[in-house]
């Protein structure tokens, strides 16, 4: 089981037979590591969203990622809208959950259509591209510099340091460009205090909690959760589904065949199948028992999203990629009062690219080595080589008209 908990494992793409067996024999387990210390790891799909749906029972304020202990506490531990509890939280996705309202997205669908149109258009037009910076990325960046009204002069600098953030190749290399980001919305927020406007800084810039302002670190932190909850989930989500979709053909073709029909069904087996949040973490506030096994307060409970949305006792031929799958319950975006905020934009984002994708791409294959991310907290492609055919549309020929001879 330590191989849970090796960033190899995941970059090699092999830790569902693992899972399986975890499932089958022990799915409520503790487990202790050198790096990480004690926890208990929940594979299967009901204890997975018992534990995310009972608050009262589990906290997220002392950190919802594995860190090495020597890293100390997350940063982010009672201060985030990811990381708080109640009041904190309460306040905090008040304030920015009514940006993600259906309502508020309508306005932006023709917006995301017309960039989605462009992004596609450019990787057609390459015919051989890597679908993670090219077209995966794009789109869900685009959405959170308009979000959180990011100067257009400061928008190639900052898109350039989150995608080194979130594929750079060593993790000296992503913590810079980290650190970067950090300091950028630091002065951001600062300038937004003094002069609010109509974006998501000013709002968190102006949160109260307790009567008191939100303390400008702490908009740093939520600025950057934000940043890292609306794109890299939905980068990951679109390349996996894309690699699924190339390694099922017929999948391709059903949605091609059928797509106003089939894409709200496409879109939940995306998330399901890529599952791009490895795992969460919750701590006992209290003693309780879970699969048989008693839990003590302060243990932390790791909650294996991509098992729970491959348990059969919940979905039928959980190891099928299936475009029309229905019901699909999965837990990739959470559940219970951490539920995703950004559900909704994720899956605009998500159905646009598919749109833009069946409207221009007749055949999609893999076009060299794609390499995974070498990661416990997410899972994915860090590259992805893709070809691209488009398709042929007629030409419009002008009818010639005979002159005198």
């Amino acid at each position: 089981m330590q191989a849970l908990v090796e960033g190899k494992t995941y970059e090699a793409g092999s830790p569902f037979e693992l899972w399986r067996r975890m499932r089958e024999r022990e799915p409520v387990v503790w487990q202790h590591t050198d790096a990480f210390g004690g926890f208990w790891s929940l594979t299967g799909y009901a204890d997975v969203k018992a534990v995310l749906r009972e608050a009262d029972a589990f906290t997220t304020s002392s950190g919802i990622l594995l860190r090495p202990l020597a890293q100390g506490p997350d940063p982010g531990s009672g201060r985030t809208l990811a990381l708080s509890d109640p009041p904190r939280h309460t306040a905090l996705r008040r304030a920015v959950a009514s940006w993600f309202a259906p309502r508020n997205l309508r306005p932006l669908t023709n917006s995301l259509a017309a960039a989605a149109r462009t992004v596609v258009a450019a990787a057609v037009a390459k015919s051989h591209v890597d679908f993670v910076t090219e077209i995966a990325a794009e789109l869900p960046l685009q959405v959170v510099w308009t979000f959180l009204d990011v100067p257009a002069p400061d928008r190639d600098a900052l898109t350039s340091w989150s995608m080194d953030a979130f594929c750079a190749g060593t993790a000296v290399a992503r913590s810079i460009a980290h650190l970067e980001i950090l300091e950028y919305f630091g002065t951001l927020a600062a300038k937004r205090r003094d002069r609010p406007g109509n974006d998501l800084v000013s709002v968190l810039a102006g949160v109260e909690v307790d009567g008191e302002p939100l303390p400008l670190d702490e908009v740093v932190l939520n600025c950057d959760n934000l940043l890292v909850g609306g794109t890299e989930n939905v980068r990951l989500a679109m390349s996996g589904g894309i690699r699924a979709l190339m390694d099922h053909p017929d999948q391709w073709a059903r949605l091609r065949n059928g797509f106003d029909q089939v894409i709200p069904t496409a879109v939940e087996e995306v998330l399901r199948w890529t599952s791009s949040a490895t795992h969460l973490v919750r701590t006992a506030r209290r003693n309780t028992e879970l699969g048989g096994q008693r839990v003590a307060a302060g243990d932390r409970v790791v909650l294996w999203l991509p098992a729970a949305n491959r348990d059969p006792a919940e979905f039928a031929e959980p190891d099928v990629f299936d475009v029309t799958r229905k019901p699909n319950r999965h837990l990739a975006l959470g559940s219970g009062p951490h539920h995703c905020v950004g559900v909704q934009l994720a899956r605009l984002e998500i159905s646009t690219v598919l749109r833009e994708l069946v409207r221009q791409v007749r055949h999609l294959q893999p076009d060299g080595t794609a390499a995974r991310l070498d990661s416990i907290v997410v899972n994915g492609f860090r590259t992805l080589p893709v070809r691209l055919h488009g398709i042929q549309r007629p030409s419009r020929s002008r009818k010639r008209v005979a002159g005198p001879s």
